[in-house]
């Protein structure tokens, strides 16, 4: 929702679904920014176009080659002698910085302070998340999320890695300050009938990153704030993410940080289902205990009614998230309604839709076509010819 342009197609969208749900279906819409990252350069595109030389660079390539005659050579003298050291030399010769950006392209952090645009981000991001929430209920939302997790923006601030300087890093209640911020600015823009919620992490999964303590007292902090609801989520960081093929960008979710946000059935004890509602459960209890009611949604690994009752019974949590399920069967819930449970078709938890995701392709259910029914119509296909709709679920079928 970053432009104008944006509202007439969301409003259809929004439109489509209240007029295909009979008015039940509420849509809610996250809110993200997002710092700039490149694909991962050729060694040939790294030496001879981007890396900066300097008088540094050229003292160490003569300290590494034994030849100080390098400090006053050529730039393209200089460039092509670095494109023929082997990969150990490279890896001696390259700041940390620029042999990550060589490795796995170049990615911005908050704590870039030196490039303007970055320094500066306290001051624009509250003024811009509060014009695209308005684009937003223009569109017809019954409710915003500001997005406060994963490898975006805002969770870089939260995280313990951010060492600012200038007030909005450091300590927790510095590294808060931004959220909270662009909360209020949002918060003044949005009509008061609309829900404004966030999402952010229960546990970061990285080194010197965020755990529990941090995300307990974030959660009292937004909910003293006044957000509506907590979403928590986990993981899914740039920080450990393998490192991509020449020509492709970094993806936040293939390390173990990214395999904690979405847990298939490969992961480790205590296995993908309901793997991170105890981070939800500890920081619905702080809330609670600090007298606030801001409501707290879980997620990862549910797929059935019983457990998603059971996490609400306990109190573990006030509403369920399950976007994989609700992808593999996006009827399971009237299936649960009529007592009609056993045909539900249960999400795999192997994230093929998130490796769709990942290549760029729609984004599509695999058990989709593996479905064998009746003669259902036209099917609309993907370029690849995968399903790109879900089957059609008939009462005449749940009754055969």
């Amino acid at each position: 929702m970053g432009h104008d342009r944006y509202i007439g197609g969301l409003r259809k969208l929004v439109e489509t679904v209240r007029e295909a749900s009979g008015g039940r279906t509420k849509l809610f819409i996250q809110i993200i920014d997002f710092l700039a990252i490149r694909r991962r350069p050729t060694k040939e595109n790294f030496f001879g176009r981007y890396l900066e030389l300097d008088v540094a660079y050229r003292r160490r390539l003569g300290e590494l080659l034994q030849d100080s005659t390098w400090e006053c050579a050529e730039d393209q003298a200089i460039r092509e002698r670095m494109l023929s050291l082997s990969e150990e030399q490279i890896a001696q010769l390259l700041r940390p910085r620029d042999l990550e950006s060589y490795r796995f392209g170049y990615r911005e952090r908050v704590t870039d302070l030196d490039r303007p645009h970055i320094r500066d981000l306290p001051a624009a991001l509250p003024g811009l998340f509060a014009d695209a929430a308005q684009r937003c209920a223009e569109a017809g939302f019954d409710g915003v999320e500001l997005h406060f997790a994963h490898a975006y923006t805002m969770a870089s601030f939260l995280s313990a890695l951010n060492t600012r300087q200038d007030g909005y890093g450091g300590p927790r209640e510095n590294r808060v300050r931004l959220p909270l911020e662009v909360y209020a600015a949002v918060r003044q823009k949005l009509p008061s009938s609309l829900v404004l919620g966030c999402r952010f992490l229960g546990d970061e999964v990285i080194g010197g990153g965020n755990r529990i303590e941090d995300a307990v007292y974030f959660g009292v902090a937004f909910a003293k704030a006044g957000f509506d609801y907590l979403s928590i989520s986990k993981g899914g960081k740039f920080e450990d993410a393998k490192q991509p093929k020449v020509g492709a960008a970094a993806y936040p979710y293939t390390g173990p940080s990214g395999h904690e946000c979405m847990p298939t059935t490969h992961i480790g004890p205590p296995g993908p289902f309901g793997r991170n509602v105890p981070l939800a459960a500890a920081i619905r209890r702080a809330v609670r205990e600090a007298g606030f009611s801001s409501l707290v949604v879980t997620s990862g690994g549910i797929s059935s009614f019983w457990q998603a009752e059971e996490i609400l019974r306990r109190g573990e949590a006030d509403l369920i998230g399950a976007a994989r399920q609700s992808l593999a069967d996006p009827d399971w819930f009237k299936k649960i309604r009529l007592g009609l449970g056993d045909q539900v078709r249960r999400c795999l938890f192997t994230n093929y839709c998130e490796g769709l995701d990942q290549a760029h392709k729609p984004v599509t259910c695999q058990l989709w076509d593996r479905l064998q029914l009746p003669d259902d119509g036209e099917i609309v296909r993907t370029a690849d010819g995968r399903r790109w709709t879900a089957p059609a679920w008939r009462s005449n079928l749940a009754n055969s």
